[in-house]
C-alpha cells in the first residue's frame, strides 16, 4: 500500500474494475471518469491520504458553486465506491466516507390549481363532450372528460388510472381498489361526479377496431391501454382550451389539487395519505406547507397590521 501513487492511476484502476468485474456501461464509467477527476484535481494529493474533512469541504465546495443537490449527490456515489475499492485494493488504509451523508434533496412545493381553475377544466372537458361531432370525437371527449373527473375527485396517480381494469369500474361502485406503489392496496371512495363522468365512458367505450379489452381505457397500442403520454397531451390541449396555461398542467397537477382541496375543507391529514397512497405522512404534508405559503401571503396581502409593519420599516 502506499499514499504516493498518481492520483490519475489510482482513478484508473478504479474505472478498469468497473469494466471488467462491474460490467459497468461505456457511458457511466465516462461519468464516474469526469466526477473522479475533478475530486482528485481538488484534494491536490493522493485520495488515499484523504480524509472526511476532505469529502466534505469538496462537497461543501459543489455547493458554493451552486450545484444542484441531485449532481453533488451522483458526485458522491462516485466517491464513495471509488474509495470502498482503494480500502478493498489495500491502497488505503481506511475510507474516509463512510460517515459522509448525502447532501439533503429539498422537497420543492407542488404545483398547484385554483379550484375555479380546475372547474374551468371540468367545465371545458362536459362542453367539448356537448359539441363534439361524429363518433369518434364523440368517444374521445367522452374518454377525456371521464379521465379528468376521475382525476380531479380522486387523486389518483396517472399510472394508477390508466391501469384500472373494466371489471374494476363496472357494476354500481362506491369506490375503487387499487393497488399503488409497493403493491399496496387502498379503497379510493368515487364521488358523484366521478360516477356522473364514468358511465357515458363506458357506454361509448371501444378499442377502436373492435376488439375486447380487459382495460378500462383501451387504446390500440402495444401495452393495449391508453398511455399516460397521450393523456398528457389531450390534458394540455384541453386546458389551451379552458384558458389555462399549459405549462401548468398535467395529470401530477390534478392530484396535487385534489390532496389541496381535501386540506382546504379540513379533511384529517392522516386519511388524505391514505387516499393518495401514500407510505409515508411526511410526503404527504408537503400540502401542508402549500397551506402555509398561502396563509402567509393572505396575511401579508390582506391584514391592515401587516401593511402598517411594512410603512414603518420605511
Amino acid at each position: 500500500m502506499t499514499s504516493s501513487a498518481n492520483p490519475n492511476r489510482l482513478v484508473d484502476r478504479f474505472l478498469e474494475m468497473m469494466l471488467a468485474e462491474r460490467g459497468a456501461a461505456k457511458n457511466s464509467v465516462q461519468a464516474y471518469s469526469r466526477d473522479l477527476q475533478d475530486y482528485v484535481e481538488f484534494l491536490r494529493g493522493s485520495p488515499a491520504d484523504a480524509t472526511a474533512d476532505s469529502i466534505r469541504n469538496y462537497l461543501a465546495r459543489l455547493d458554493a458553486l451552486g450545484m444542484a443537490r441531485s449532481s453533488a449527490s451522483r458526485k458522491l456515489s462516485a466517491i464513495r465506491q471509488f474509495h470502498g475499492f482503494l480500502l478493498s485494493e489495500n491502497l488505503s488504509k481506511t475510507d474516509p466516507s463512510q460517515t459522509i451523508e448525502s447532501p439533503r434533496k429539498v422537497k420543492s412545493l407542488p404545483e398547484v390549481l385554483s379550484r375555479q381553475e380546475i372547474e374551468q377544466l371540468l367545465v371545458q372537458a362536459a362542453a367539448d363532450v356537448h359539441s363534439a361531432k361524429g363518433v369518434a370525437a364523440l368517444t374521445r371527449a367522452t374518454r377525456l372528460n371521464c379521465l379528468v373527473a376521475l382525476l380531479a375527485d380522486t387523486g389518483l396517480r396517472v399510472s394508477e388510472l390508466l391501469s384500472i381494469s373494466l371489471g374494476q369500474v363496472t357494476g354500481d361502485r362506491s369506490a375503487l381498489m387499487i393497488k399503488g406503489k409497493g403493491g399496496r392496496d387502498r379503497l379510493v371512495p368515487l364521488s358523484a361526479n366521478a360516477k356522473a363522468a364514468l358511465q357515458p365512458w363506458l357506454e361509448l367505450r371501444t378499442t377502436g377496431d373492435g376488439k375486447p379489452s380487459p382495460w378500462a381505457f383501451p387504446s390500440r397500442g402495444v401495452s393495449g391501454q391508453l398511455t399516460r403520454q397521450h393523456f398528457a397531451l389531450e390534458l394540455k390541449s384541453l386546458a389551451a382550451r379552458a384558458g389555462i396555461s399549459t405549462a401548468r398542467i398535467s395529470p401530477h397537477v390534478l392530484r396535487h389539487g385534489f390532496a389541496t382541496t381535501l386540506l382546504n375543507h379540513g379533511a384529517d391529514l392522516r386519511a388524505v395519505q391514505q387516499m393518495l397512497g401514500h407510505a409515508d405522512i411526511s410526503t404527504t404534508q408537503i400540502y401542508t406547507h402549500v397551506q402555509s405559503e398561502r396563509l402567509t401571503e393572505a396575511v401579508n396581502t390582506f391584514h391592515p397590521l401587516a401593511h402598517k409593519s411594512s410603512s414603518n420599516k420605511r
